[in-house]
């Protein structure tokens, strides 16, 4: 799922496309796209752009009179720019196989696609900013926030660091892959409970937010090179954790591990996060019980028995007799 590195570039990119831009029509590929009744998309055609900004993951357009429209990609939505062909009459396609929208203006298209079959960003009409912050109220911006604002949102309620990370409720615009980044830059694990944090450790996290969010945006900003971000992934070469299971940490060299929940993946280092113990896998350790490895120690010993069990016969090392 994008989030506020990847959202902050594609805002600036469309700030310097669609400002102050007439919007002519939007064509829906899928009405399931739209979430809202009132206002209707009707009422937007033909009025400007004054500004487009991020709200949490949400991508806002904002329309002269007051007008917004949000837009969430969710985890597979992805925006195009097509310019207008000099001559053209008719408008720019939206593909069939994952096209959800186009947005048209006179200059040219933004396009929406949405890969998979679970077809789940998500477009709103407000008539004005109250509106959308009722409907959608966000946490502290993490790059904004003073050292106080920051220890009060991560003190509000008791949870994991890793869902509070990720609580849009408690901070903008946070999500699964940058919040690997940013524990294991804080060396901190994923599972330690609010409550039991230091202010030392606090002030550790607030840094490494900090540092993990604006090196990415500033990334990602050269990766794009001032033209629209084509290549918006959650897992990139350059990460130290996420998406990186079995890997060696860049740190370290201990293997990254990983703890699987529903469709979400929290990827960590035992060395540097967690004094070398395996977070329980909800799945595996319900399989293995008592047999659960604690360690990476452990966990070695368990993967060379399972190698020994399945490996072929002539891999045990015996020797077996000729017949005479």
């Amino acid at each position: 799922m994008p989030e506020l590195p990847d959202i902050t570039v594609y805002v600036e990119r469309l700030e310097d496309i669609l400002r102050g831009r007439d919007l002519v029509r939007i064509r829906l590929a899928s009405p399931f796209l739209l979430r809202s009744v009132q206002p209707s998309l009707e009422s937007f055609y033909g009025r400007k752009v004054t500004q487009v900004l991020r709200r949490g993951k949400r991508i806002v357009f904002v329309f002269a009179g007051g007008g917004r429209l949000a837009l969430h990609l969710m985890v597979a939505g992805r925006l195009h720019w097509k310019a207008s062909v000099a001559g053209a009459t008719a408008p720019v396609t939206i593909p069939k196989s994952n096209g959800l929208m186009a947005m048209d203006f006179a200059h040219g298209s933004l396009l929406l696609t949405e890969s998979g079959t679970k077809k789940r960003a998500a477009l709103l009409a407000f008539a004005d900013d109250a509106s959308l912050q009722e409907k959608f109220p966000v946490g502290v911006e993490p790059l904004e926030a003073t050292p106080a604002a920051f220890a009060m949102a991560l003190r509000s309620e008791n949870h994991t660091l890793k869902r509070s990370l990720t609580d849009p409720r408690l901070f903008s615009g946070i999500g699964n892959s940058y919040s690997d980044e940013i524990l294991h830059r804080a060396r901190l694990s994923p599972v330690t409970l609010t409550a039991k944090l230091t202010d030392a450790e606090i002030e550790t996290l607030r840094a490494a937010v900090i540092g993990v969010l604006t090196e990415w945006t500033g990334m990602l900003r050269a990766e794009s090179q001032g033209k629209f971000p084509e290549k918006v992934t959650a897992f990139r070469a350059g990460m130290a954790v996420h998406g990186k299971y079995g890997k060696p940490c860049p740190v370290c060299g201990s293997p990254v591990q990983r703890i699987k929940h529903a469709e979400n993946e929290t990827n960590y280092c035992p060395t540097c996060q967690t004094g070398g113990k395996l977070l329980a896998d909800r799945a595996l350790s319900a399989l293995l019980r008592k047999d659960w490895p604690r360690t990476l120690e452990d966990m070695e010993k368990l993967l060379a028995k399972h190698k020994a069990l399945t490996a072929p016969h002539g891999d045990h090392g015996a020797t077996a007799s000729k017949p005479k």
